[in-house]
C-alpha cells in the first residue's frame, strides 16, 4: 500500500523558489563530481520505508499551503556532518505542483494517506495556464 510524508519547507517563499534552490544543490553536486540526486536527511528512519517506497512522494508545505511533491526514489542510512547517523530520503528532481491546501505548522516529518493528499494541479482543467500565484490565491479562497 503507498503511503505519502509531508515535510515544511521552511525558509522558500514559493515553489519556484524551491525549484531554484534544488537546481542549485543539483548544480553543486555535480561541480564537485558526485552523484547528482536530492537527498533530505532528517533525524528519524520512517518505519514504513517498504510503503513509501511503493509509489510514495514527498510532500512540501510552503507557506502554510500543501504546495508540490516530489516521488520517492529511495531510504538509505545517512549521517550529518558531526558522524550522528540519520536517514537519507531520497527523491525526483521533477516538482509536482499539487492544488493547495492549508496545514498547520508541525516538526519533522508526518506520514500523509493517500486520501488525504491533495491531487496534483494537472488533473484540474480549469486551472491550466494559470499563474501559479493566482492559483494559490483561487485555492486559499477555496475556489480551486
Amino acid at each position: 500500500m503507498t503511503l505519502h510524508l509531508i515535510k515544511l519547507c521552511v525558509g522558500v517563499e514559493s515553489l519556484e523558489d524551491l525549484a531554484r534552490w534544488q537546481m542549485g544543490r543539483v548544480a553543486a553536486i555535480r561541480k564537485r563530481k558526485g552523484r547528482p540526486e536530492l537527498v533530505h536527511v532528517t533525524r528519524q528512519t520512517p518505519k514504513r520505508s517498504q510503503e513509501l517506497l511503493d509509489g510514495g512522494s514527498l510532500y512540501w508545505v510552503i507557506k502554510g499551503q500543501i504546495a508540490a511533491r516530489q516521488r520517492f526514489l529511495d531510504i538509505r542510512p545517512a549521517r550529518s556532518k558531526d558522524g550522528v547517523p540519520r536517514c537519507g530520503l531520497v527523491y525526483e528532481p521533477k516538482l509536482v505542483p499539487t492544488l493547495r491546501r492549508a496545514h498547520r505548522p508541525f516538526q519533522g516529518w508526518r506520514y500523509l494517506d493517500p486520501k488525504a493528499a491533495p491531487p496534483d494541479a494537472s488533473t484540474l482543467a480549469g486551472a491550466k495556464g494559470l499563474p501559479p500565484q493566482l492559483r494559490a490565491e483561487l485555492a486559499e479562497l477555496g475556489l480551486l
